[in-house]
């Protein structure tokens, strides 16, 4: 299987390079139905069937996939692949950053986060396809495209695919030090808006009620809820107000990124962020709050532990090293391991400096990856991981 593999070594790159030099933003919807079209005419061409939604009313198009041994049944799924089709990165990059590559790694917008990982899942479904090993296991795949905004609308669907199955793979980059992961921070976002009163700066800042000074304060409140030793970080990552140097500005707003460790700490970041408002220091200011906690904590159960020593043997057995690490970064992972379906991340390519102009991927990680991943499958229908 492994020559096979290294025979696809350049095709795997070229698919890789078609759907990087896609723009596909979070919300531009061409582009994401762009690399959903692309993926959709590749399983069909193998049988495999597919199934188009579209969320949000078409904001949010996605893509479902199930190998022919499924097709005729509707007991379930041996497992289900996750992958996401959106990037971070705005209409325009691709064009301005296309996909290159030199002798040890492949470079552009979205290559390890996670198009590396999705063109994996292809290329693995392929191989089965064509080895026969597709006969007697039952695949589903996600392809959403609303992860990196946190999967709102995407996440009941491939949840009720995933409650189906009895593992679930996550597509998202191994890591460059060569972990996988089974544990993930949970987390969420928050606004805090401060509503003021404008008035002149200079000739009656006593007629105003100023904004942006009861945000700094409150910021300082925000603070206060951060735990490292709990495994909780507060951090406030983006603030915005005022209009000009002379008026006393109405409005200001502060955008807050929590991670948790420990599940039971969503409560009290969210009755720390609901309590602001008791502790007003300039009058007149009306404190605002949005969001919460909207990712639980990735934590593995005992089946998954099983499930991850067994997958490690079979890594180990064909020269990988198979280590895990733990992360603040959340996936489509959270949900699917908070529904207690054992759940395994980080099974795409190894890479690293993700949401950057520096993105990459390590070319001499994708044949051994794609073996591993067929293997683990062999296992699976063979009854060899249980």
């Amino acid at each position: 299987m492994r020559e096979l593999i290294e025979k696809r070594f350049e095709k795997f790159l070229s698919d890789l390079e078609t759907i990087v030099n896609i723009d596909s933003g979070s919300g531009y919807i061409p582009g994401l139905e762009a690399v959903s079209t692309f993926f959709r005419d590749r399983f069909a061409k193998i049988g495999w069937k597919t199934t188009h939604h579209a969320f949000d009313s078409g904001k949010v198009p996605c893509l479902e996939v199930a190998n022919k041994s499924h097709v005729a049944s509707d007991s379930g799924f041996d497992l289900l692949f996750i992958g996401h089709m959106d990037t971070v990165f705005g209409q325009g990059t691709a064009g301005a950053r296309p996909f290159t590559r030199d002798e040890k790694r492949a470079y552009g917008p979205g290559v390890c986060d996670m198009k590396g990982g999705l063109v994996t899942m292809l290329h693995v479904a392929e191989i089965l396809q064509q080895t026969g090993l597709n006969d007697d296991i039952a695949i589903a795949m996600a392809f959403n495209s609303d992860e990196e905004i946190g999967s709102r609308h995407s996440r009941p669907w491939y949840e009720d695919l995933a409650v189906k199955s009895r593992c679930v793979f996550v597509f998202e980059p191994w890591r460059t030090t060569g972990e996988r992961i089974l544990h993930r921070k949970g987390g969420g976002n928050f606004d805090v808006f401060c509503h003021g009163k404008a008035a002149h700066a200079g000739a009656a800042p006593e007629d105003g009620a100023n904004a942006v000074m009861e945000l700094a304060h409150q910021i300082l409140a925000v603070r206060e809820l951060d735990r490292p030793d709990l495994g909780t970080s507060v951090n406030v990552t983006v603030i915005e107000g005022g209009t000009a140097d002379n008026v006393i500005p109405d409005y200001a707003k502060a955008s807050v990124d929590v991670r948790i460790a420990d599940a039971n700490d969503a409560a009290r970041i969210e009755e720390g962020f609901q309590a602001l408002d008791h502790t007003i220091h300039n009058p007149g200011v009306r404190l605002e709050v949005n969001g919460g906690i909207n990712r639980p904590p990735m934590a593995p159960s005992e089946k998954t532990t099983q499930y991850w020593k067994q997958i490690a043997d079979i890594g180990e057995s064909i020269g990988i090293e198979m280590t895990l690490t733990t992360t603040g970064g959340c996936s489509d992972g959270n949900y699917t391991a908070a529904l207690g379906i054992p759940t395994i991340d980080a099974m795409g390519v190894r890479g690293g400096c993700a949401h950057s102009e520096d993105e990459y991927i390590e070319l001499d990680s994708i044949v051994p990856n794609v073996h591993l991943m067929c293997e683990i499958v062999k296992a699976f229908a063979a009854g060899r991981i249980s």
